[in-house]
């Protein structure tokens, strides 16, 4: 998840075109996702993933803190999820599935897709049709204001597009830092404007 974050920055920080009067001297160090910095922790984060090594609870928080203080935070963490899916988009045979056993698979492999990517259980399925519970706050500690939640919707609106369904009808109907108990993940039956 680490190394994804920082090649989502990376890739968000890369200038679309050079304008002929830029002093890229003094712009482009401005984009955190070129510094050196990043670019360092982006090898150590590679070698870490060659070597299976996890990092801390920590520089997860770090982490997420670095991205929150960026005006497009949202849009980052919902590129990560996706980025982080890693599977097909297109929904091959799981698209002649019944609605139902498709959303049950669908629930499952996002939990266990983040439960291999974080190292701990994130959510876990909360019934039909299609509802995510988050069981545990560690992107509410890196995010008080719950745009870092956008990893598990992006990774889910991912995954519920490989079963054939709108993944814009997912939407992050509660969360735990707008006062909820938990952060919920629900599939509207209708289509919705403007969800997180």
């Amino acid at each position: 998840m680490a190394l994804t974050l920082l090649q989502t920055l990376k890739s968000q920080d890369l200038p679309a075109e050079i304008l002929d009067d830029e002093n890229v001297s003094v712009t482009l160090p401005r984009r955190l996702g070129l510094s050196e910095a990043v670019e360092a922790q982006i090898r150590r984060y590679r070698e870490d993933v060659r070597r299976r090594r996890r990092i801390t609870d920590q520089e997860v928080i770090d982490l997420i803190r670095l991205v929150v203080r960026r005006p497009d935070s949202h849009e980052v963490f919902l590129t990560v999820g996706r980025e982080l899916h890693g599977g097909p988009t297109r929904p091959g045979w799981r698209r002649i599935l019944p609605r139902r056993l498709a959303h049950t698979l669908a629930r499952r492999r996002i939990r266990q897709r983040l439960r291999y990517l974080m190292g701990r259980k994130l959510v876990n399925p909360s019934g039909p049709p299609f509802v995510l519970e988050g069981v545990d706050d560690l992107l509410i500690r890196g995010d008080p204001g719950g745009d870092a939640c956008g990893i598990v919707t992006g990774l889910a609106r991912a995954e519920m597009a490989r079963v054939g369904a709108d993944p814009r009808r997912l939407a992050h109907t509660h969360c735990m830092a707008t006062g909820d108990a938990v952060c919920r993940w629900r599939l509207e039956e209708t289509e919705l404007d403007g969800s997180r």
